[in-house]
């Protein structure tokens, strides 16, 4: 009789990742109503983007009867060093979740290069997520730079510290999972070193992407280590999801059956259509306009950031669509709703988050101008365009001094005199040395 395979328990508040295709930690794709909008079209667990650990310890959490969610707030930087600035600062959202609509399916990742911050920043959200997952994968400077993200493959034994810290200190404690997310190493048995490292720390889940630390996302994915790591994992019973290149549900469960995962996570293909967590059966990727659609509905719902907004309508949108060069342009969530042709359905409250959020469009150089010259004219005055005019109408005659016969004002020029032998002739063309020779 085959005996049964080595499982890590699943923590009470956690959740397996096995038999799991979800969504990639996404710096700006990875914001609260992508992560809805995954979930609605069939992703069975969600990564929010890497949130530093120094950016989350000192925040507030605040329940926001507004928009249903949980905001973690805190005052900027400069504020917090200098409390002269007063108590009535604005705060900034570093990270706002939906407790009803993502909760228990929401994997809070976590950017740290030492166990004490890690421990401090995760105990603040882990009442509130599924689990906590280390960044030990991202290449890009903003991250490397401190030593996290895929610089921690270049010290082991501090990533192994962090992950014992959160497992014991954050995991047993609020009962959820702790696990990572790593890239592959220059050779397979270095890679198959530290996963077996990584595994031993008490962790339920590792993912895997399928590029080293040099590789870019235009790069075709590296499989050939792939068995490798999830053998290794399952030796320790510890789930094993995969990422890179990973196209939508139907592909990532081919390449699950293909290479022994446990589950796959999808992360470009998902930016640019969330609807690629839907099988063919249930009706495959949905056209852009219904993507775009239903991103705005929620985006409007939780009140999104404008900008994060206008970032992933991007990512959506065709650029070679009309629509697309008009909704970069856009300055407000009205004005783009209004773009979009949907302002039947959300234009009332798309003015309603514009004025809570405070979007007030610039105005544009012909807008101020005219504004300009409408207050001129409701003042009785001069718009700016006739006072060009006169302007250019006004022109510098001759002033004689009748003092002197045939003298001219300093600056007046002489009748039939070109204007630039005028300005020699005129006072001031002389140097100071000159000046006492000619009056000899």
């Amino acid at each position: 009789m085959k005996s049964a395979s080595k499982r890590v328990p699943i923590p009470k508040n956690g959740v397996d990742y096995r038999g799991k295709i979800v969504l990639a930690p996404m710096v700006r794709s990875g914001e609260l109503p992508s992560r809805l909008l995954a979930l609605k079209y069939g992703a069975d667990l969600v990564w929010g983007p890497e949130t530093v650990d120094k950016a989350t310890i000192g925040t507030t959490r605040r329940s926001n009867p507004l928009t249903s969610t949980i905001d973690f707030t805190r005052v900027s930087s400069n504020g917090a060093r200098n409390p002269s600035l007063g108590t009535n600062q604005k705060e900034s959202i570093i990270y706002r979740l939906h407790p009803q609509r993502e909760g228990r399916r929401l994997i809070f990742q976590l950017g740290t290069a030492n166990p004490e911050n890690a421990v401090r920043a995760a105990k603040l959200v882990a009442a509130d997520v599924a689990g906590i997952d280390v960044n030990a994968g991202c290449p890009k400077p903003f991250s490397t730079s401190g030593g996290m993200g895929a610089a921690l493959l270049r010290t082991p034994d501090v990533l192994c510290a962090i992950l014992e810290a959160l497992v014991r200190e954050v995991g047993e404690v609020y009962e959820i999972g702790i696990s990572v997310k790593m890239r592959l190493l220059e050779t397979p048995e270095q890679t198959e070193e530290l996963v077996r490292k990584l595994c031993a720390t008490g962790i339920t889940g590792l993912t895997i992407h399928c590029r080293t630390t040099p590789m870019r996302p235009r790069e075709r994915a590296i499989r050939e280590q792939l068995r490798l790591v999830a053998d290794v994992c399952r030796e320790a019973g510890v789930a094993c999801l995969m990422n890179g290149d990973v196209a939508d549900r139907d592909s990532a469960i081919d390449l699950i059956k293909d290479y022994g995962v446990d589950g796959a996570m999808i992360a470009t293909a998902a930016e640019r259509n969330p609807s690629c967590f839907r099988s063919k059966e249930e009706g495959g990727l949905a056209n852009w306009e219904e993507v775009v659609r239903e991103y705005m509905k929620v985006a409007l719902e939780v009140e999104n950031r404008w900008g994060n907004t206008k970032f992933l309508l991007g990512q959506i949108m065709p650029g070679k669509d009309p629509k697309y060069v008009k909704m970069n342009q856009s300055k407000s969530y009205e004005e783009v709703v209004q773009i979009l042709g949907l302002e039947e359905e959300l234009a009332e409250v798309a003015g309603e988050v514009d004025n809570r959020l405070d979007i007030k469009p610039k105005e544009t150089k012909a807008e101020r101008k005219a504004k300009a010259n409408e207050s001129a004219r409701a003042a009785g005055g001069d718009t700016r365009k006739a006072k060009k005019q006169r302007a250019k109408q006004r022109k510098p005659q001759p002033q004689v001094n009748h003092s002197q016969p045939g003298a001219t004002t300093p600056g007046a020029t002489t009748p039939g005199m070109p204007l630039d032998v005028a300005r020699e002739a005129g006072p001031g063309s002389l140097s100071e040395a000159q000046a006492p020779v000619l009056a000899v």
